[in-house]
């Protein structure tokens, strides 16, 4: 399985990426990003697989099951929390761009079909994670205990800023255990230009994924709209370069029955959440709430 999928790999005609269970090399987890012009609709249709609709940059109407939602969106992921819906497996959905519109879909292959449902914004919880250069915003939209509202699928944001640490220690989520679910996860990265904005493919960060017996051990720079997959292994950290704040997406899906998201760290770097205790934050943490730019 190769896992890292550089931007432009997935693409599907002007949609920046396509990327289904088949395409990954596995069972449940998923992700489209579209483009869409001003004013332009499209039609979805989920099949067997429920999703988010999440603007990354741009407005739109989302229509589905005869309800209606504006989403509010934002001029890029580093400016606003934004609005997002729930849609369910088995529906057709319309899409209209209310201006210019990159929307992302997180989806999971799912069994029970939901009602659709609309996230405002506004309700949305930021959380500062970490603490020194180790600092980041965790946006967490479409997480079990903040929204419950899914089969399968499980999906938040983050904003590293430019030089700090983020997705550390590293941590699993390959096995059953006390301290872990199965999930299947992508990393999805938007890396700003020098403005802290705008995305760009000038900047760069890194990224690592490996298992305890050296078996997969990757470690790569990653840049605007790259895409990571991560079927199992420890994960992290997620590097900002100085001078390029990182923002992911993380959709994760997997065969237990209840969603969840628990982790295991890698016990040799488990240590290291103890020393932020007494470790200041960092404070351009939160970058971004649902009234926009904080920092």
């Amino acid at each position: 399985m190769k896992l890292h999928r550089p931007a432009g790999t997935l693409r599907a005609g002007g949609d920046p990426i396509h990327l289904g269970p088949e395409d990954a090399g596995w069972t449940y987890t998923g992700l489209r990003v579209l483009n869409l012009r001003a004013g332009e609709t499209r039609d979805i249709e989920t099949g067997e697989f429920e999703a988010f609709v999440l603007p990354l940059a741009g407005s739109c109407t989302v229509r589905v099951d005869g309800m209606t939602f504006e989403l509010s969106g934002r001029d890029s992921v580093f400016t606003r929390v934004t609005d997002f819906a729930y849609i369910p497996r088995d529906a057709t959905v319309e899409l209209t761009a209310s201006s210019n519109l990159e929307l992302a879909l997180p989806m999971a292959r799912c069994t029970n079909r939901l009602d659709p449902k609309y996230g405002p914004a506004e309700q949305v919880p930021v959380d500062i994670r970490g603490a020194g250069q180790a600092t980041r915003q965790v946006t967490n939209f479409g997480v079990p205990g903040v929204w419950d509202h899914a089969d399968k699928l499980n999906a938040c944001e983050l904003i590293t800023p430019d030089g700090n640490w983020s997705s550390y220690p590293p941590h699993k989520h390959d096995a059953a255990s006390d301290c872990e679910v199965v999930n299947e996860e992508i990393y999805y990265f938007r890396i700003a230009g020098r403005d802290g904005i705008t995305p760009s493919r000038d900047g760069f960060g890194m990224h690592r994924t490996y298992t305890a017996d050296g078996a997969l051990d990757e470690n790569v720079a990653v840049r605007d709209g790259d895409v990571f997959l991560v079927p199992q292994g420890y994960h992290g950290p997620c590097i900002a370069a100085p001078g390029y704040p990182m923002y992911y997406l993380n959709v994760l899906a997997g065969p237990a029955a209840e969603r969840s998201m628990a982790f295991c760290d890698d016990p040799a770097h488990s240590w290291v959440r103890g020393t932020w205790d007494d470790e200041p934050r960092d404070p351009r943490c939160p970058v971004t709430n649902h009234e926009g730019r904080l920092r």
